[in-house]
């Protein structure tokens, strides 16, 4: 079974769709699909990025050492980081 799809509504100025237009062409797909793919391609990227911290090793060390040192959380800060824990956070 296909899955559901949804539309999406975008304005582009008149060259940038005529370029994604010729782009889609050459690649043999529609406009629909080459510009899906693109945001299969950089969504991803972007969404990682976003998400993750880069660390030089002094600055992993310094993390670490105050993780190591930090006092237990309050119960109430356990309570919410487990409530957030059960919605998928």
């Amino acid at each position: 079974m296909a899955s559901k799809t949804e539309r999406i509504e975008a304005r582009f100025p008149s060259e940038l769709k005529i370029l994604a237009e010729r782009a889609a062409l050459i690649s043999g797909i529609t406009l629909t699909d080459y510009l899906a793919n693109l945001v299969r391609a950089d969504a991803p990227k972007r969404l990682k990025s976003e998400n993750e911290i880069v660390l030089a090793n002094q600055q992993f060390d310094n993390f670490i050492q105050v993780c190591d040192t930090a006092p237990a959380p309050s119960k109430k800060l356990a309570e919410a980081a487990n409530r957030l824990d059960s919605e998928g956070f």
